[in-house]
């Protein structure tokens, strides 16, 4: 990859040792701002590892981590929100008990320059107040305005968790498994979601549900024993035999034959 290129996301050479197992080999991936990626590979691949290097929780044993040309690696995860980036979890990670509304206000306040200061009357927040109900309208959740989260469905508590994510206008977004525990229909609505709140910015998600993946990744990244084995579209990377081999299997050749 070039060097000066300044990417949205970029990995050179990323390594994390946990003891003497080294879990991330050498990882490298160069991420186009715009583009919606999904990382895939086995369990125990070093997936949710790579989330968490990216995204501050742990610090790389050496290698870089560069957002839009910046090195983020060995920062904390606030720090890095501040400079662009915003993450989801597994778990959905919301306030129960605070309203749909009152989520997202919470998650505008620092990026309008309030800094989480109690002490003026958020009714009187009046950009504030305006970019919550723009947010709830995006996810969908605006006829939800004044139910408490603890209430909501579980697809509806992913989306408002997607919401907050976007809600301090990070520019590059990271979704893990945002998919997980929905039926397919569901599913088949939160795709259009993701979509739709991520238009305009950059986008890596951990995905295990293969429809999900090659229905909304413009490039997948294969992960396999800690190193990123291929990095294309997905109809390449379907066709690519390591990655069957490694990972797809079986099912990739089946879903060929039937012209899918």
């Amino acid at each position: 990859m070039a060097q000066n290129a300044t990417y949205a996301l970029e990995l050179r050479n990323l390594r994390k040792s946990f003891g003497k197992t080294e879990i991330i080999r050498g990882a490298e991936l160069a991420v186009q701002a715009g583009e919606r990626v999904a990382i895939i590979g086995p369990n125990g691949a070093g997936k949710s590892t790579l989330f968490n290097l990216i995204s501050g929780r742990f610090a790389p044993t050496s290698g870089e981590v560069l957002l839009n040309g910046q090195r983020i690696d060995g920062k904390k995860p606030f720090e890095i929100n501040r400079m662009g980036l915003s993450r989801s979890f597994q778990i959905t990670n919301i306030f129960p008990n605070l309203s749909v509304f009152e989520n997202l206000r919470c998650g505008v306040l620092w990026s309008l320059g309030y800094k989480y200061s109690f002490l003026r009357f958020l009714s009187r927040l009046d950009d504030a107040n305006d970019r919550a109900h723009q947010l709830m309208e995006m996810i969908k959740l605006d006829k939800k305005r004044d139910t408490l989260a603890v209430n909501l469905t579980y697809a509806e508590q992913r989306a408002l968790e997607i919401g907050i994510t976007i809600a301090g206008g990070a520019n590059v977004i990271l979704l893990d498994e945002p998919t997980a525990g929905m039926s397919r229909s569901e599913t088949t609505r939160f795709i259009h979601l993701i979509k739709e709140v991520t238009e305009g910015r950059t986008l890596l998600t951990v995905e295990h549900d293969m429809g999900v993946v090659f229905g909304l990744a413009d490039k997948i990244a294969v992960v396999v024993y800690g190193e990123v084995i291929a990095f294309d579209t997905p109809d390449k990377v379907r066709a690519n035999a390591r990655v069957q081999e490694a990972y797809l299997g079986s099912a990739v050749a089946d879903a060929q034959a039937e012209g899918h």
